[in-house]
């Protein structure tokens, strides 16, 4: 074999950056987020790891309720302080401008083009980390970063992280439309 083995820890792909917000007690608290994915498609969930040490686990399990908000480029020094400092000593609403939704309990970032609110509906226990399973209530996006009624990764420019070198990256450009571009290929095999 010649490939280099990188061991096991290793993540390829770059991760969405975003900032989970849940209360903390009256106070909204955001955490920077990068291990999240979709996990179903109806009801739509998506799955969050957040380490058990966080005070966001604590926060989740309390509250029942979450958002996950997309930043642009344009905020990424205040994403990275979220994921610097910890809700237990600092009070990160003041970076944004807090707004609720539908459910009225997971707080919103104004400046963030796309927001969901989630309500919990499972957690799943991890030896470090724990998966919390949310079901999409709502999602709430400025016109400017939408492209036929749906959000456009061109103008939204989300922030993605890489690990294990713990960068940020951005999204260039579209390389193809998916469930389309192999049609030829596959009608070529048939």
């Amino acid at each position: 074999m010649e490939k280099t083995d990188l061991g096991k820890n290793t993540f390829i792909y770059p991760m969405p950056v975003t900032l989970l917000g849940t209360k903390h007690g009256e106070t909204a608290n955001f955490m920077a987020l990068g291990w999240l994915s979709r996990a179903n498609g109806n009801p739509p969930l998506l799955v969050a790891g957040i380490n058990k040490a966080h005070l966001t686990t604590e926060l989740l399990k309390q509250n029942k309720a979450f958002s996950i908000n997309y930043p642009t480029v344009d905020m990424i020094k205040e994403v990275d302080y979220c994921g610097l400092v910890s809700g237990r000593k600092e009070d990160k609403s003041q970076l944004f401008t807090v707004e609720y939704g539908k459910l009225g309990s997971a707080p919103l970032i104004k400046e963030c083009p796309i927001s969901m609110e989630c309500k919990l509906v499972d957690v799943y226990e991890m030896p470090t980390h724990n998966l919390f399973v949310g079901e999409i209530i709502s999602t709430y996006a400025d016109e400017e970063i939408l492209t036929g009624g749906k959000p456009d990764m061109g103008k939204l420019n989300p922030l993605l992280l890489t690990m294990p070198d713990n960068n940020y990256w951005t999204v260039e450009k579209k390389a193809g439309k998916a469930w389309n571009i192999g049609l030829e290929l596959k009608n070529m095999r048939s």
